[in-house]
């Protein structure tokens, strides 16, 4: 065991080999299938853009892909689960006569408009930010959100709620915080971001109460690369190691210590906060990701890294490779292959 509690994966049957291979095969969108995805998302905006050039009165200032998949961390989706990529449409607040409160119905009726007849009304749902788009033809989605542009540097805007509240954001230094970290890091940090995303799928899976957004998921790594765990520093090297260690800081402090970071501001300038959780958006030092969370869900959350952490430990030392492959389809589902 390490100082700390945490057990040691060592010489286990799943390393990092196994869950290397377990990415490649499960978790990771497969070369053609992201390709495909970059297509549907280019021509989503060749279209937009199409239109916009079209119709001077047109709002939409300019779109830029955003999410999962323009960071590479994006995982296989399964069916029903959220989108395949994601798009931000910046609008010119000072020309856009719609209630910030409508605005996505207003950015839906354009997407609408775009798509002519070649789509039908059940294609395009809104959500609490963004209106999605299915593709029945490949089975994508894609999510457009609606962000406000007020003519700022790097792509900042206020994505709009359904509720019509603003949240600053700014797409090019999200991209840019990620890819700060991957350049250091290597592919490693990347892939483990994406490991982590399939276990808290499956843990939804087990446990549909639970909550836990990616965002939220990539932040800690973020916290942990730039810190630590434990006295040693995160092991994007060796998968089994570095998901015990987020699981163990998730465990350790019970999500109870704020986590801030000072790439785009001063950590000084974030407001105080009793919420149950606290991550702070890299650029927005107003907003924390986490506000919505309650105690509940942060110990439901706890409880459940603290569960998985069990049987990591459990899988480093089990006598036989199957029942440390038994032991990992805990965290990954039945069809992680292991050993």
């Amino acid at each position: 065991m390490k100082e700390g509690g945490d057990a040691v994966a060592g010489e286990s049957y799943v390393d990092h080999k196994v869950l290397t291979q377990h990415a490649e095969d499960k978790v990771n969108v497969p070369r053609e299938a992201a390709k495909e995805r970059r297509r549907q998302v280019n021509h989503l905006k060749e279209r937009l853009e199409s239109y916009i050039h079209d119709h001077p009165d047109y709002d939409l200032i300019k779109l830029r892909a955003s999410g999962s998949t323009a960071k590479h961390t994006a995982i296989m989706r399964r069916k029903g689960e959220g989108s395949d990529a994601d798009v931000a449409a910046y609008v010119r607040s000072s020309n856009l006569d719609v209630p910030e409160a409508g605005l996505l119905e207003w950015l839906r009726d354009r997407c609408i408009e775009v798509y002519g007849k070649t789509k039908v009304a059940d294609d395009f749902v809104i959500s609490q930010h963004a209106v999605g788009i299915t593709l029945r033809g490949s089975g994508l989605k894609i999510d457009v959100a609606p962000v406000l542009y007020t003519g700022e540097p790097d792509d900042k805007g206020y994505l709009i709620t359904r509720q019509g509240e603003r949240v600053l954001t700014s797409v090019t230094q999200h991209l840019r915080f990620l890819q700060k970290r991957k350049e250091k890091a290597g592919p490693g940090y990347a892939e483990l971001i994406r490991l982590l995303k399939a276990w808290i799928r499956e843990s939804k899976r087990c446990d549909p109460d639970l909550r836990c957004k990616s965002f939220l998921l990539e932040l800690i790594v973020a916290h942990l690369w730039a810190s630590g765990w434990n006295g040693e520093s995160l092991q994007v090297d060796d998968y089994p190691r570095a998901i015990e260690q987020v699981l163990a800081y998730i465990v350790r402090t019970g999500l109870k210590s704020p986590i801030v970071f000072a790439d785009f501001y001063n950590p000084a300038n974030v407001a105080e906060s009793f919420d149950a959780i606290q991550v702070w958006d890299p650029v927005n030092p107003g907003n924390n990701v986490a506000s919505s969370y309650t105690e509940l869900h942060r110990r439901r959350l706890v409880d459940q890294a603290a569960a998985s952490l069990d049987q990591i430990s459990w899988a480093a030392t089990a006598p036989t490779k199957g029942d440390a492959n038994d032991a990992w389809r805990t965290l990954f589902g039945p069809f992680f292959e292991g050993a």
